[in-house]
């Protein structure tokens, strides 16, 4: 994530269909996806890697031929990693460019407002590669969603159960936790407190913060008390990293338990390494298919620099590889149709597809001959339940010498388990 691109310069990069006409952009046909992803602000890098993907994705579609007979394009917006200029983003692309499907947001405070202010009420298909707040099935479940939203990873109501057991089967049996202070932080920590708990772990603090401070002095220090053996951070990579150094710059333990966001190089980088190899994390898994192989050898020089490791960046594509295979299933580009084929082109019983030009070839040849298919992610092959979740794996992670590692894997059979108690 060193190459990553900030300010005007990812702007002018990232937006160049926004300013012309859908037929001006790619001939007489093209079937324009609104996207909205958090460019800037403390999820910034997420966001980045997020965009790319979603456009590597469809012109690995186009390149096979296009969907129902055109070529797909984005309009991406940055969101500023804010509910409020999302929402404002997200208005413009439903009510002005008329989009039948919208990708994002990345952070669930992002995708929340957009989901319950623009696209359930217009019955737009939104599609998140990695908002994993319980709040969105909940809202799914009370009839709130009209059916439209769907996402590409595990809900936190997992993620929070996982990153319990992992601590305690790594001997880390005495956390403070200090997290961000939003719907994803709140949720996230309430599913771990109450898994962490019940497998005897203590939780000597909980602290809550608001984004972009310049000093997180006084959090680490209500941190401090109770004498914790370590921290479980719950953040994004840019105030994740200001906490961590006033963490150990206080004296605070360097052993920490991280979600999925923190397993980030710029993270790692402004703490630095040496004050981490007694670092932790979780993040929503993959099963490795040939899609894997695929994305992780182009990505990185699709992106410019951007590692397909990045957080977000996987699952992105399988994001946009879903929307861009709905659309063909659908043959036009209407809400309705879009939102029935989400669950088609993943089917079980489907002919397995992969990633690139040519497997896409293959599944728009299928379609045209009204065959079921299976899309088969990078992430691995998921269903969306009727509440557009999906389940799956969990990856386990170390940091030591600067660099991730994978260490283990836990299944949606395991947390499961630990969630219901057994």
């Amino acid at each position: 994530m060193k190459h990553l691109l900030t300010g005007a310069a990812l702007t002018a990069l990232l937006l160049p269909a926004a300013a012309l006409p859908a037929a001006a952009q790619s001939g007489p046909c093209t079937i324009t996806v609104g996207v909205v992803m958090e460019l800037t602000g403390p999820a910034g890098a997420y966001g980045q890697a997020g965009a790319k993907s979603v456009e590597m994705a469809f012109r690995d579609i186009n390149e096979a031929g296009g969907a129902a007979g055109c070529t797909l394009a984005t309009d991406t917006r940055d969101s500023q990693s804010q509910g409020n200029v999302a929402v404002d983003q997200a208005t413009q692309l439903v009510n002005i460019r008329k989009v039948p499907v919208l990708i994002g947001g990345i952070i669930s405070s992002v995708s929340v407002p957009i989901l319950t202010s623009v696209t359930a009420p217009a019955g737009v298909v939104q599609v998140s590669p990695a908002s994993s707040s319980p709040t969105l099935t909940n809202l799914a479940q009370e009839g709130k969603t009209n059916g439209v939203f769907f996402r590409t990873i595990t809900s936190d109501a997992l993620q929070g159960t996982a990153a319990a057991k992992y601590a305690i089967d790594q001997g880390l049996k005495k956390l403070a936790v200090v997290h961000v202070n939003n719907d994803f932080g709140v949720n996230m920590v309430r599913e771990f407190e109450t898994a962490y708990k019940a497998l005897g772990g203590t939780i000597t603090s909980v602290t809550p913060y608001n984004e972009k401070q310049a000093s997180y002095a006084s959090e680490a220090t209500a941190a401090m008390t109770g004498d914790p053996e370590g921290l479980y951070l719950v953040s994004y990579p840019v105030d994740g990293a200001t906490i961590a150094r006033a963490w150990v710059s206080q004296g605070g333990t360097p052993t920490f338990l991280l979600n999925d966001g923190m397993n980030s190089a710029d993270f790692i980088k402004a703490v630095g390494a040496r004050y981490l190899d007694n670092a932790y994390g979780t993040s929503s898994g993959t099963s490795p298919t040939k899609s894997t192989e695929y994305f992780n050898a182009n990505y990185k020089t699709f992106s410019g620099g951007i590692d397909p490791a990045a957080p977000a960046a996987d699952r992105s594509y399988d994001a946009g590889a879903i929307v861009g295979l709905a659309i063909a299933k659908a043959g036009k580009p209407e809400a309705a149709a879009i939102k029935q084929a989400m669950r088609e082109v993943v089917d079980p019983a489907g002919e397995p597809i992969y990633a690139g030009p040519e497997e896409f070839k293959k599944a728009l040849s299928l379609i045209k001959d009204s065959k079921p298919i299976r899309y088969e992610g990078v992430i691995g092959p998921v269903e969306f339940d009727k509440n557009g979740d999906i389940t799956g794996p969990f990856r386990l992670w170390r940091i030591q010498k600067g660099e991730v590692t994978t260490i283990g894997e836990m299944s949606a059979d395991e947390v499961a388990k630990v969630k219901a108690g057994k």
